[in-house]
């Protein structure tokens, strides 16, 4: 009973403590405070706010602050996120409030966030960041590693909506129609009209209205997208899309709704990719990547992209794709007997069609392994930039770059485990497009900020227990100049 009272008086004692050594020396926080300069950021909010108008504000560096905290540790909430720096000496010594103080409320935080701090400031973060990371010498891009992850949106299945949209219209679109018009006229046929093909539906339609399709929207959010994929539950759901680099630093991130696919929102990516570092060589993506354009794209800026292979979409019992041979000098299709498929159109989706001749086809012996067709006509198509998928195949049997996409599973995925498992980037409680981008924006500036701090303070405070490996192994190394083993090969039993 006497422990007991003692530990119950223990409880109204005064003492006189000093944050600064109550916060280990080794704490995290104390990398990251010491690993960059926060009075940067003064520099991008001085516009957004007035020095003789208004009351006293906030200290800016404290709402970032605690914003990175709620990251970094992965907290769900801001709410959750104050209570936290309410009672955590760390984080109190991490945005300079002593006990005494009280922590500014959640609302306040999330308002200025919400309507102070726009995307350009959340972007000047997320750059900053990284160029500190660069001034260090810790980015690596000469390859670069594209993904995409789902983030399960604050939306409820149940509250959905059909809801009839017009269709968004390729990127490269325009760009496309006339290098069909031009394999058009290059065979003597007659080109597209443009007002036929303004969304590039390939339904020909005069009236030039965009074409229209039904899509399940979500009544709470109707900016996120529904998510079905394998076993996964189906959901309303939000897609990042990211790049990273060897040494996993995110590089990019651009944010879709769910039902975006990868291939679609890969130039928006590329775009920022190449905008901020122009000096990469090497894309690395699975085979959801693989299209003729992002080919095209990427071999024509002089880099190489290299994927993984594509399962062909042939029928079982058919003949395999790869015994319909083309023939670039005259521009045909050889099947597997032996038999010559003439061109015939390039229709509006960029496709090349091959057709048989049906007298040559109808005494087929292997017919009914090559065509159902009621005219005896096999066609085969090809993209008219199918040379750069080809270079992409290609690619991907060389030694160098197969095993730079065997590093993808490493990087990109190791990046979304650790976002998902340690950083709570699994839902978003965010609603809306600008928002959610925001979120992952910063919550991918905490993990590189985090890894920057770690890689400095290693650097600087290399821990004993290596160092004594270094010496052991230099004066290893040092004793088998002067006195060599003698090694045998063992002999075979």
């Amino acid at each position: 009973m006497n422990v007991l009272t003692k530990n119950i008086e223990n409880r109204n004692q005064v003492e006189f403590v000093s944050l600064e050594e109550m916060v280990p020396a080794d704490h995290l926080l104390r990398q990251i405070d010491a690993a960059i300069d926060f009075n940067k950021v003064y520099e991008f909010v001085r516009d957004l706010y007035c020095k003789d108008n208004g009351r006293p504000s906030i200290d800016p560096v404290v709402l970032f602050k605690i914003v990175l905290i709620q990251h970094i540790y992965g907290i769900r909430s801001l709410r959750r996120t104050l209570e936290e720096v309410g009672m955590n000496m760390a984080y109190r010594w991490f945005i300079g409030y002593p006990l005494n103080e009280q922590v500014p409320h959640f609302s306040t935080v999330s308002y200025n966030f919400k309507h102070r701090f726009n995307t350009a400031s959340v972007e000047y973060i997320f750059r900053w960041i990284l160029k500190a990371a660069a001034d260090e010498g810790y980015l690596d891009t000469e390859a670069v590693f594209v993904d995409g992850t789902h983030i399960k949106a604050s939306a409820n299945l149940k509250k959905q909506a059909r809801k009839a949209v017009p269709k968004e219209a390729k990127r490269y679109a325009h760009e496309l129609f006339d290098e069909i018009n031009k394999d058009r006229e290059a065979h003597g046929k007659k080109p597209f009209d443009e007002n036929n093909n303004g969304n590039d539906s390939g339904s020909g339609d005069n009236s030039g209205e965009p074409e229209m399709i039904e899509k399940t929207v979500s009544t709470t959010d109707p900016e996120c997208g529904v998510f079905h994929k394998g076993e996964h539950k189906k959901v309303f759901a939000y897609e990042a899309h990211t790049a990273c680099d060897k040494h996993n630093f995110i590089l990019g991130v651009h944010v879709t709704p769910g039902n975006i696919h990868d291939s679609v929102a890969f130039d928006c990516l590329y775009d920022d990719i190449c905008k901020h570092y122009p000096e990469h060589k090497i894309v690395a993506a699975d085979s959801a990547y693989k299209t003729p354009w992002i080919c095209k794209r990427i071999f024509e800026s002089g880099r190489v992209l290299t994927s993984a292979y594509t399962r062909p979409k042939t029928k079982d019992g058919n003949h395999p794709w790869y015994t319909y041979v083309y023939d670039e000098y005259f521009d045909d299709v050889i099947c597997p007997e032996y038999k010559v498929l003439h061109y015939s159109t390039t229709n509006r989706d960029g496709y090349r069609e091959y057709k048989s001749r049906s007298y040559l086809c109808a005494d087929c012996p292997t017919k009914a392994m090559c065509t159902q067709n009621a005219k005896c006509e096999k066609t085969v198509t090809r993209h008219i930039w199918q040379r750069f998928v080809d270079m992409a195949e290609d690619v991907r049997h060389t030694p160098l770059y197969r095993d730079i996409y065997k590093l993808r599973q490493q990087k990109i995925e190791r990046v979304f485990a650790d976002a998902k498992e340690k950083h709570g980037m699994r839902y978003t409680q965010y609603r809306g497009l600008a928002q959610v981008t925001n979120w992952v924006k910063l919550k991918f500036a905490a993990m590189n900020l985090k890894k920057l701090a770690t890689w400095k303070w290693k650097r600087k405070n290399p821990s004993p227990g290596k160092r004594r490996r270094r010496i052991f192994a230099a004066d290893y190394f040092s004793w088998l100049l002067f006195f060599p083993f003698q090694t045998k090969k063992p002999a075979l039993a």
